[in-house]
Protein backbone atom coordinates (compact mmCIF):
# COMPACT_ATOMS: atom_id res chain seq x y z
CA UNK A 1 0.00 0.00 0.00
CA UNK A 2 1.51 3.38 -0.87
CA UNK A 3 1.57 5.67 2.33
CA UNK A 4 -0.62 8.52 1.95
CA UNK A 5 1.17 12.11 0.56
CA UNK A 6 1.65 15.02 2.49
CA UNK A 7 -1.07 17.09 1.27
CA UNK A 8 -3.92 13.78 2.12
CA UNK A 9 -2.49 13.42 5.47
CA UNK A 10 -3.18 17.60 5.98
CA UNK A 11 -6.33 17.37 4.31
CA UNK A 12 -8.00 14.83 6.46
CA UNK A 13 -6.68 15.51 9.75
CA UNK A 14 -10.45 14.69 11.56
CA UNK A 15 -9.75 10.68 11.23
CA UNK A 16 -6.38 10.59 12.60
CA UNK A 17 -6.69 13.64 15.47
CA UNK A 18 -9.11 12.69 18.28
CA UNK A 19 -11.01 16.65 19.05
CA UNK A 20 -11.78 15.64 22.56
CA UNK A 21 -8.11 14.98 23.23
CA UNK A 22 -7.33 18.76 22.71
CA UNK A 23 -7.07 21.86 24.91
CA UNK A 24 -6.83 25.51 23.10
CA UNK A 25 -5.38 28.19 25.10
CA UNK A 26 -6.34 32.25 24.13
CA UNK A 27 -5.02 34.26 26.80
CA UNK A 28 -6.15 38.11 25.62
CA UNK A 29 -6.12 41.56 26.96
CA UNK A 30 -8.22 44.30 25.41
CA UNK A 31 -8.64 42.54 22.39
CA UNK A 32 -12.40 43.36 20.86
CA UNK A 33 -10.98 44.18 17.76
CA UNK A 34 -10.15 40.76 17.04
CA UNK A 35 -11.42 38.16 19.31
CA UNK A 36 -14.73 37.43 17.37
CA UNK A 37 -12.21 37.27 14.12
CA UNK A 38 -9.90 34.82 15.76
CA UNK A 39 -12.72 32.86 17.11
CA UNK A 40 -14.69 32.20 13.88
CA UNK A 41 -11.29 31.37 11.78
CA UNK A 42 -11.04 28.85 14.63
CA UNK A 43 -14.27 27.44 14.25
CA UNK A 44 -14.41 27.06 10.62
CA UNK A 45 -14.01 24.52 8.01
CA UNK A 46 -14.04 21.52 9.87
CA UNK A 47 -16.75 20.30 11.85
CA UNK A 48 -14.56 18.66 14.33
CA UNK A 49 -13.89 22.27 15.86
CA UNK A 50 -17.17 21.99 17.97
CA UNK A 51 -15.78 18.86 20.06
CA UNK A 52 -12.31 20.83 20.83
CA UNK A 53 -12.21 22.74 24.14
CA UNK A 54 -11.15 25.92 23.76
CA UNK A 55 -10.34 28.58 26.41
CA UNK A 56 -10.09 32.35 26.58
CA UNK A 57 -8.19 33.20 29.71
CA UNK A 58 -9.17 37.22 30.06
CA UNK A 59 -6.01 39.65 31.87
CA UNK A 60 -8.69 41.73 33.15
CA UNK A 61 -9.70 43.73 29.87
CA UNK A 62 -11.59 46.74 30.34
CA UNK A 63 -12.95 46.93 26.54
CA UNK A 64 -15.72 44.65 24.91
CA UNK A 65 -13.61 41.61 25.12
CA UNK A 66 -15.28 39.83 28.07
CA UNK A 67 -19.00 40.73 26.57
CA UNK A 68 -17.96 39.16 22.82
CA UNK A 69 -16.10 36.21 24.27
CA UNK A 70 -19.24 35.80 26.67
CA UNK A 71 -21.81 35.87 23.90
CA UNK A 72 -19.39 32.76 21.93
CA UNK A 73 -20.14 30.44 24.93
CA UNK A 74 -23.42 31.08 24.57
CA UNK A 75 -23.51 29.88 21.29
CA UNK A 76 -20.69 27.67 21.42
CA UNK A 77 -20.37 24.99 24.11
CA UNK A 78 -16.62 24.23 23.77
CA UNK A 79 -15.96 27.87 24.32
CA UNK A 80 -15.62 29.13 27.72
CA UNK A 81 -13.78 32.25 29.41
CA UNK A 82 -11.62 32.12 32.34
CA UNK A 83 -10.14 35.38 34.83
CA UNK A 84 -6.20 35.45 34.44
CA UNK A 85 -5.68 37.73 37.70
CA UNK A 86 -1.48 37.95 36.69
CA UNK A 87 -2.98 39.24 33.53
CA UNK A 88 0.47 38.40 31.46
CA UNK A 89 0.00 36.14 28.62
CA UNK A 90 1.77 33.21 29.77
CA UNK A 91 0.30 33.12 33.22
CA UNK A 92 -3.13 33.05 31.05
CA UNK A 93 -2.35 29.75 29.41
CA UNK A 94 -0.69 28.34 32.49
CA UNK A 95 -4.30 28.82 33.94
CA UNK A 96 -5.82 27.24 31.06
CA UNK A 97 -4.23 24.25 31.77
CA UNK A 98 -4.37 24.37 35.18
CA UNK A 99 -8.05 25.38 35.53
CA UNK A 100 -9.59 23.39 32.32
CA UNK A 101 -7.33 20.65 32.00
CA UNK A 102 -9.46 17.20 31.85
CA UNK A 103 -8.00 13.46 31.91
CA UNK A 104 -9.14 13.45 28.36
CA UNK A 105 -6.92 15.88 27.22
CA UNK A 106 -3.83 14.86 25.52
CA UNK A 107 -2.79 18.05 23.70
CA UNK A 108 -2.45 21.90 24.30
CA UNK A 109 -2.50 24.61 21.60
CA UNK A 110 -1.80 28.27 22.07
CA UNK A 111 -3.25 30.66 20.18
CA UNK A 112 -2.85 34.57 20.02
CA UNK A 113 -5.97 36.20 19.37
CA UNK A 114 -4.18 39.15 17.56
CA UNK A 115 -3.06 37.05 14.34
CA UNK A 116 -5.08 35.01 11.52
CA UNK A 117 -5.29 31.12 11.28
CA UNK A 118 -6.20 29.18 8.41
CA UNK A 119 -8.89 26.69 8.88
CA UNK A 120 -8.13 23.70 10.56
CA UNK A 121 -4.68 25.10 12.37
CA UNK A 122 -5.55 23.70 15.75
CA UNK A 123 -6.06 20.18 14.34
CA UNK A 124 -3.42 20.36 11.77
CA UNK A 125 -1.05 21.06 14.83
CA UNK A 126 -1.90 18.30 16.86
CA UNK A 127 -1.66 16.07 13.64
CA UNK A 128 2.30 17.05 12.92
CA UNK A 129 2.51 16.63 16.66
CA UNK A 130 1.03 12.90 16.20
CA UNK A 131 2.80 12.02 13.00
CA UNK A 132 6.33 13.30 13.89
CA UNK A 133 6.20 11.83 17.57
CA UNK A 134 7.00 15.26 18.83
CA UNK A 135 6.74 16.94 22.47
CA UNK A 136 6.35 20.55 20.92
CA UNK A 137 5.46 21.85 17.76
CA UNK A 138 6.29 25.39 16.18
CA UNK A 139 4.96 26.53 13.20
CA UNK A 140 5.55 29.66 10.75
CA UNK A 141 4.99 33.27 11.39
CA UNK A 142 3.83 35.27 8.50
CA UNK A 143 3.87 39.14 9.04
CA UNK A 144 0.86 40.87 8.00
CA UNK A 145 -0.29 44.54 8.13
CA UNK A 146 -3.70 46.60 7.39
CA UNK A 147 -2.31 49.94 7.42
CA UNK A 148 0.79 51.32 4.86
CA UNK A 149 3.45 51.49 7.70
CA UNK A 150 2.58 47.42 9.22
CA UNK A 151 3.09 46.43 5.67
CA UNK A 152 6.21 48.35 5.56
CA UNK A 153 7.38 46.82 8.79
CA UNK A 154 6.05 43.17 7.92
CA UNK A 155 7.87 42.94 4.54
CA UNK A 156 11.13 44.50 7.05
CA UNK A 157 10.77 41.64 9.66
CA UNK A 158 10.60 38.56 7.03
CA UNK A 159 14.33 39.64 5.57
CA UNK A 160 17.28 38.58 7.20
CA UNK A 161 18.14 41.84 8.60
CA UNK A 162 14.73 41.22 10.43
CA UNK A 163 14.39 38.35 11.63
CA UNK A 164 17.95 37.19 12.01
CA UNK A 165 17.41 33.98 9.82
CA UNK A 166 14.54 32.98 12.18
CA UNK A 167 13.16 29.75 10.49
CA UNK A 168 9.59 30.44 11.93
CA UNK A 169 9.96 33.74 10.66
CA UNK A 170 8.21 33.28 7.16
CA UNK A 171 10.12 30.45 6.04
CA UNK A 172 9.49 26.72 4.50
CA UNK A 173 11.63 24.15 5.60
CA UNK A 174 10.60 21.92 8.54
CA UNK A 175 12.61 19.66 10.77
CA UNK A 176 13.70 19.86 14.47
CA UNK A 177 14.74 23.23 16.33
CA UNK A 178 15.60 24.33 19.33
CA UNK A 179 13.17 27.39 19.21
CA UNK A 180 10.23 28.48 16.97
CA UNK A 181 7.11 30.43 17.50
CA UNK A 182 4.29 28.53 19.87
CA UNK A 183 1.52 26.16 18.74
CA UNK A 184 1.45 23.33 20.28
CA UNK A 185 2.63 20.76 22.86
CA UNK A 186 2.02 17.51 24.30
CA UNK A 187 0.35 17.83 27.97
CA UNK A 188 2.87 15.66 29.11
CA UNK A 189 6.16 18.13 28.39
CA UNK A 190 4.54 20.81 29.32
CA UNK A 191 4.28 19.44 32.60
CA UNK A 192 7.06 18.04 32.76
CA UNK A 193 8.98 21.20 31.96
CA UNK A 194 6.34 23.68 34.47
CA UNK A 195 4.61 25.41 31.95
CA UNK A 196 5.56 29.07 31.23
CA UNK A 197 7.10 31.35 33.33
CA UNK A 198 4.30 33.95 35.12
CA UNK A 199 6.71 36.28 35.41
CA UNK A 200 8.16 36.72 31.78
CA UNK A 201 6.36 39.22 29.22
CA UNK A 202 8.43 38.71 26.75
CA UNK A 203 10.68 35.79 25.62
CA UNK A 204 8.81 33.54 27.47
CA UNK A 205 8.32 30.76 24.66
CA UNK A 206 12.20 30.84 24.33
CA UNK A 207 12.86 30.33 27.99
CA UNK A 208 10.08 27.34 27.79
CA UNK A 209 11.63 25.71 24.84
CA UNK A 210 15.26 25.60 26.67
CA UNK A 211 13.58 23.75 29.63
CA UNK A 212 11.42 21.18 27.07
CA UNK A 213 14.86 20.55 25.61
CA UNK A 214 16.81 19.90 28.79
CA UNK A 215 13.84 17.94 30.28
CA UNK A 216 14.12 15.26 27.23
CA UNK A 217 11.55 17.69 24.62
CA UNK A 218 11.92 17.59 20.91
CA UNK A 219 10.53 19.92 19.03
CA UNK A 220 9.28 20.19 15.59
CA UNK A 221 9.28 23.21 13.04
CA UNK A 222 6.21 22.46 10.56
CA UNK A 223 7.13 24.67 7.36
CA UNK A 224 3.75 23.48 6.31
CA UNK A 225 1.52 25.05 8.79
CA UNK A 226 1.45 29.34 8.59
CA UNK A 227 -0.31 31.44 10.80
CA UNK A 228 -0.17 35.56 9.99
CA UNK A 229 1.34 37.95 12.70
CA UNK A 230 -0.51 41.02 12.56
CA UNK A 231 2.67 43.86 13.01
CA UNK A 232 2.69 46.96 15.77
CA UNK A 233 0.66 49.75 14.71
CA UNK A 234 3.53 52.22 14.89
CA UNK A 235 7.16 52.93 15.11
CA UNK A 236 6.56 53.56 18.72
CA UNK A 237 4.91 50.52 20.04
CA UNK A 238 6.90 48.47 17.71
CA UNK A 239 10.61 49.50 19.50
CA UNK A 240 8.70 48.89 23.28
CA UNK A 241 7.86 45.21 21.64
CA UNK A 242 11.07 44.91 20.66
CA UNK A 243 12.91 46.20 23.87
CA UNK A 244 10.72 43.99 25.84
CA UNK A 245 12.12 41.08 23.67
CA UNK A 246 15.49 41.52 23.67
CA UNK A 247 15.45 42.36 27.68
CA UNK A 248 13.49 38.76 27.97
CA UNK A 249 16.22 37.03 25.71
CA UNK A 250 18.88 38.76 27.71
CA UNK A 251 17.21 37.38 30.61
CA UNK A 252 16.79 33.63 29.43
CA UNK A 253 20.47 33.81 28.48
CA UNK A 254 21.35 34.72 31.73
CA UNK A 255 19.19 32.33 33.60
CA UNK A 256 20.40 29.50 31.54
CA UNK A 257 23.76 30.36 31.53
CA UNK A 258 23.03 29.66 27.51
CA UNK A 259 25.23 30.80 24.90
CA UNK A 260 22.87 33.22 22.55
CA UNK A 261 23.33 32.85 18.64
CA UNK A 262 25.53 35.33 16.37
CA UNK A 263 22.06 36.38 15.28
CA UNK A 264 20.71 37.28 18.76
CA UNK A 265 23.87 39.04 19.73
CA UNK A 266 24.45 41.29 16.31
CA UNK A 267 21.64 43.87 17.81
CA UNK A 268 23.50 44.50 20.73
CA UNK A 269 26.67 44.93 19.17
CA UNK A 270 25.36 46.91 16.50
CA UNK A 271 23.97 49.78 19.51
CA UNK A 272 27.70 49.42 20.86
CA UNK A 273 29.58 50.14 17.88
CA UNK A 274 26.97 52.93 17.00
CA UNK A 275 27.07 54.76 19.96
CA UNK A 276 30.62 54.13 20.56
CA UNK A 277 30.81 55.90 17.06
CA UNK A 278 28.97 58.64 17.89
CA UNK A 279 30.63 59.15 21.44
CA UNK A 280 34.62 59.29 19.95
CA UNK A 281 33.21 61.03 16.84
CA UNK A 282 34.74 64.57 17.88
CA UNK A 283 38.01 62.51 18.80
CA UNK A 284 38.16 60.05 15.90
CA UNK A 285 35.78 61.33 12.81
CA UNK A 286 36.14 58.36 10.51
CA UNK A 287 34.63 56.66 12.99
CA UNK A 288 31.16 57.81 11.56
CA UNK A 289 31.51 55.28 9.11
CA UNK A 290 30.54 52.67 11.54
CA UNK A 291 27.01 54.56 11.89
CA UNK A 292 26.92 55.65 7.93
CA UNK A 293 27.61 51.86 6.48
CA UNK A 294 24.91 50.81 8.83
CA UNK A 295 22.15 53.06 7.78
CA UNK A 296 23.58 52.25 4.02
CA UNK A 297 22.52 48.55 4.68
CA UNK A 298 18.96 49.98 6.04
CA UNK A 299 18.77 52.40 3.11
CA UNK A 300 19.76 49.21 0.45
CA UNK A 301 17.20 47.00 2.12
CA UNK A 302 14.45 49.83 1.99
CA UNK A 303 15.26 49.99 -2.31
CA UNK A 304 15.15 45.79 -2.45
CA UNK A 305 11.83 46.36 -0.59
CA UNK A 306 10.35 48.96 -2.62
CA UNK A 307 11.44 47.42 -5.87
CA UNK A 308 9.51 43.57 -5.12
CA UNK A 309 6.30 45.31 -3.47
CA UNK A 310 6.06 48.37 -6.08
CA UNK A 311 4.82 49.84 -2.64
CA UNK A 312 5.29 53.10 -1.28
CA UNK A 313 4.66 51.59 1.55
CA UNK A 314 7.69 49.82 1.96
CA UNK A 315 9.55 53.32 2.77
CA UNK A 316 8.83 52.24 6.70
CA UNK A 317 11.33 49.63 6.41
CA UNK A 318 14.00 51.03 7.04
CA UNK A 319 12.77 52.71 10.22
CA UNK A 320 10.99 49.55 11.43
CA UNK A 321 14.52 47.66 10.91
CA UNK A 322 16.32 50.75 13.19
CA UNK A 323 13.69 50.54 15.71
CA UNK A 324 13.69 46.72 15.95
CA UNK A 325 17.65 46.78 16.14
CA UNK A 326 18.86 49.54 18.27
CA UNK A 327 15.42 48.35 20.85
CA UNK A 328 16.40 44.65 21.11
CA UNK A 329 20.09 45.46 21.11
CA UNK A 330 19.41 48.07 23.78
CA UNK A 331 16.84 45.80 26.08
CA UNK A 332 19.85 42.96 26.02
CA UNK A 333 22.19 45.38 27.33
CA UNK A 334 19.77 47.23 29.43
CA UNK A 335 19.67 43.74 31.25
CA UNK A 336 22.55 42.25 30.72
CA UNK A 337 23.94 45.21 33.18
CA UNK A 338 21.43 45.61 35.56
CA UNK A 339 20.05 42.34 36.05
CA UNK A 340 23.05 39.94 35.16
CA UNK A 341 22.64 36.54 36.45
CA UNK A 342 19.04 37.01 38.35
CA UNK A 343 16.25 34.86 37.61
CA UNK A 344 13.55 37.41 38.71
Amino acid sequence: MNRPTRSELRAAPDTTVEPATILVAIPVLNEERFIARTLDMLLAGRKAMRDVQIVVSDGGSTDGTRRIVADYTRRHPNIALIDNPRRRQAAGVNRVVETCAVPAHRYLVRVDAHADYPPGYVLDVVASLIRHEADALATVMDSVGTTCFQRGAAWAVDTPLGSGGSAHRGGTRSGWVDHGHHAGFTLAIWRRAGGYDPDYAANQDAELDHRIRRSGGRIWLDGGIRMGYHMRPGLRSLAWQYWLYGRGRARTTFRHRALPKLRQLIPALAVLANLAAILLAPVLPVLLIIPAVYLAVLAATTLVLLARHRSPCALWAGPALLAMHMAWGAGFLWHALTRQGRAA
